[in-house]
């Protein structure tokens, strides 16, 4: 086992001071466990920011281990708390905030309430969009990554970051969103997966254009 000076040290080795002290103060929400959010999760944790909030209101099902990033032995959990296990075993000095349960329209200032970024990675369409409306009528001190098309095996360079407006940036190839037509991988998902955690890194960063 390793020390939290160890941990802090490899980081400090990776990223510049200026980078350093500011990751070290990030935080972060991930409103969704599933293919997106919990390989975002994941990549913050890594990268090593103060502290990060996991919302699902799920279970961790055979079917979700073709693209997330769960095990076997972890089937039948909730997902904030496999996502909780995942993360001890990369950093277990992050501090972590859960909710597990639905997040409604009633609900979703006070959940989010005090995370300048949050992650969206909802399945539905409908809950994309109360979740980032929500999001922007009653938390001004908010901004949200969202993610929109990562389905298919189409090419990893359709996937882009897009600023859509000064709070809202959308992350995915906009096109090919999850149907009965189309496939779900790891590989593309876990691409965009990679546009909304580095997004959120560069918005702690200060960086808000892409």
């Amino acid at each position: 086992m390793i020390t939290k000076e160890q941990f802090e040290k490899a980081l400090e080795e990776r990223q510049t001071r200026e980078v350093r002290e500011k990751l070290r103060e990030g935080c972060v929400a991930v409103a969704g466990l599933g293919g997106l959010g919990s390989h975002i999760a994941l990549m913050l944790a890594r990268t090593g920011i103060r502290r990060l909030l996991l919302v699902d209101f799920d279970q961790v099902d055979v079917s979700n281990l073709n693209r997330q990033a769960y095990t076997i032995d972890q089937i039948g959990m909730p997902k904030t708390e496999a996502m909780k296990q995942r993360i001890s075993q990369i950093n277990p000095w992050i501090e972590l905030e859960f909710f597990q349960g639905k997040v409604t329209r009633e609900n979703a200032a006070s959940i989010f309430k005090g995370y300048p970024v949050i992650c969206e990675a909802f399945d539905g369409a409908e809950e994309k969009a109360m979740l980032v409306n929500t999001v922007l009528e009653q938390l001004p001190d908010s901004v949200v990554i969202s993610g929109s098309g990562m389905a298919g095996a189409y090419s990893s360079n359709l996937i882009k970051t897009r600023k859509v407006m000064q709070r809202l940036y959308l992350c995915g190839d906009e096109t090919y969103g999850v149907s009965d037509e189309e496939s779900l991988t790891a590989a593309r998902v876990s691409i965009c997966a990679g546009h909304e955690a580095n997004m959120a890194v560069r918005l702690l960063l200060g960086e808000t254009d892409v």
